[in-house]
């Protein structure tokens, strides 16, 4: 009866698998299948129809489609600027600009990738997290000449080692409020077990680079920015915690490479110093960034500004929560304002990019909708618990192997690292328990599947394709992901193993 019910459970998440891998379907025409098809299972299998607590069928049905659509809100909220700001950058010269000057930086188009793809994608997700990396370093590629595909495989990869930490740790702090083991002792773990295995992800750059033709990325040059953001990330975790340890990282990854570049091509350096155009390219992010640091990390004003709150309950079982001055869809917004401002472009003259942003967000916001159905579905309906208890009694002691890939479970459905350690946090902690395990080991392998399971999530894979006009071939995406992701999970869960059985 509990594999028939896990069977039943994982039917919709294989079918929308099988339709966007091998018939290339779009992630809007595949979740709105899977959504379907989860429904009649939830009404059929997990009586979804009957009353709980008080609340009848239809105000289920009416809660699932309220929490999907407020989330759906929340990240079209990050998208629409995003896009509004690549569609400006293009239109006042800045993308040529940036160009120009990564161009004097290196004359090397994949060590330019690199520090885009890798150094920018981790730092902006150490600042900001929830998808911010994928849906700016996306089109900042394009702008450098990667083909669009190729360009979201690149943000995917190369942001995904300092998800963990991601939004200044929220991943990492989430597991520690909600099981009571030290914040500390959960981070240095999920470091070292991404230290062991980041070089696998930078493996995977250098394939995505060398296939699309752009050109093969040095060994040393890789290892550099691999090291140089894996080593001090286990050290920030190790004796700071979660909050630095994929910001600060990344900071010196970059330091890295650019100070081996400033070896190996002084001259080149030089050059790049004197082009005033690259620094007016780059307010807006410098924006951002100023902005995300300020409402992170001066705990007075994040007060303040965290005070004012969106949310709602619905039935007293559903409900959303947004704080809106916080959101990174705002402060997308304050950076393409404050940017545009500093480039000396009138506000009047960025109607036009948002005009052209909201027209691209129409199917998008069809995928998310349908996706973000599905995943509350699944919670709501007690359809993610059954596959939990399927794996608990089956695998026993041989849990730790798969502990990383519910993590990745939990990012597939809800889109979110955070919200993947909300979903499985305690039940990581529970079974170590049960099982005479290390609690810490077991949600650090939870941590690194949360993390990696964000490079096949169809929420971030649709924001992705969305920014460089591949909205319906998602699936082309999947496919490129799909391969680092398991290759990701089966070592960390060896890892894992090994280290809890010794």
């Amino acid at each position: 009866m509990v594999w028939t019910v896990a069977a039943a459970a994982a039917a919709p998440i294989a079918l929308i698998v099988a339709l966007m891998l091998g018939l290339r379907w779009s992630a809007a025409r595949a979740g709105a299948v899977g959504l379907l098809l989860a429904w009649l299972l939830a009404v059929a299998v997990f009586d979804f129809a009957a009353p709980v607590a008080g609340v009848g069928a239809a105000a289920r049905h009416l809660g699932v489609l309220a929490e999907s659509a407020f989330l759906t809100v929340g990240i079209l909220w990050i998208l629409l600027p995003a896009l509004a700001l690549h569609e400006h950058q293009q239109r006042c010269g800045a993308l040529d600009a940036l160009r120009a000057g990564l161009a004097r930086v290196s004359h090397q188009r994949p060590v330019q990738v690199l520090l885009l793809g890798w150094c920018l994608g981790l730092f902006f997700e150490g600042a900001a997290g929830f998808g911010t990396p994928i849906a700016l370093v996306a089109p900042l590629l394009v702008g450098l000449g990667v083909p669009p595909l190729t360009a979201v495989v690149l943000a995917l990869l190369g942001h995904a080692a300092g998800v963990s930490f991601g939004a200044l740790g929220t991943p990492v702090l989430a597991q520690a409020g909600l099981t009571g083991v030290p914040a500390l002792d959960i981070a240095w773990r999920s470091a070292l077990l991404h230290a062991v295995l980041g070089g696998v992800l930078m493996l995977f750059v250098m394939r995505a680079l060398a296939t699309a033709g752009i050109g093969s990325l040095g060994r040393g040059m890789a290892t550099l920015a691999a090291a140089g953001f894996l080593l001090p990330s286990l050290g920030l975790a190790r004796w700071l915690g979660p909050e630095l340890a994929t910001l600060g990282a990344a900071l010196l990854s970059a330091a890295g490479v650019v100070a081996w570049l400033r070896w190996r091509q002084p001259q080149s350096l030089r050059q790049s110093a004197a082009a005033a155009g690259l620094g007016r390219a780059l307010w807006p992010y410098a924006a951002l960034v100023l902005a995300v640091l300020a409402t992170r990390g001066l705990p007075p004003l994040a007060s303040a500004l965290g005070e004012v709150v969106l949310q709602w309950e619905l039935f007293g079982r559903y409900s959303g929560r947004l704080q809106p001055l916080t959101h990174p869809g705002t402060l997308l917004f304050l950076a393409l304002l404050v940017g545009a401002r500093l480039q000396g472009v009138p506000w009047r003259k960025l109607g036009e990019p948002l005009a052209l942003a909201l027209k691209r967000l129409g199917p998008v916001a069809v995928a998310l909708l349908a996706m973000l159905c599905l995943s509350r579905l699944l919670l709501d309906a007690g359809m993610v618990q059954a596959l939990q208890v399927a794996a608990v009694a089956g695998l026993g002691q041989g849990w730790p192997l798969v502990a990383p890939a519910l993590g990745a479970l939990g990012s597939f459905v809800t889109g979110s690292a955070t919200a993947s350690n909300v979903l499985f946090s305690t039940l990581q902690a529970q079974t170590a328990q049960a099982l005479g395990l290390s609690a810490a080991w077991l949600l650090a392998a939870q941590g690194l599947g949360a993390a990696i399971g964000n490079i096949v999530c169809p929420h971030n894979i649709v924001a992705g394709a969305a920014t460089v006009g591949l909205a319906g071939r998602e699936s082309d995406i999947l496919r490129r992901t799909l391969l680092p992701c398991a290759v990701y999970l089966a070592l960390g869960g060896a890892l894992v193993a090994a280290i809890v059985w010794r």
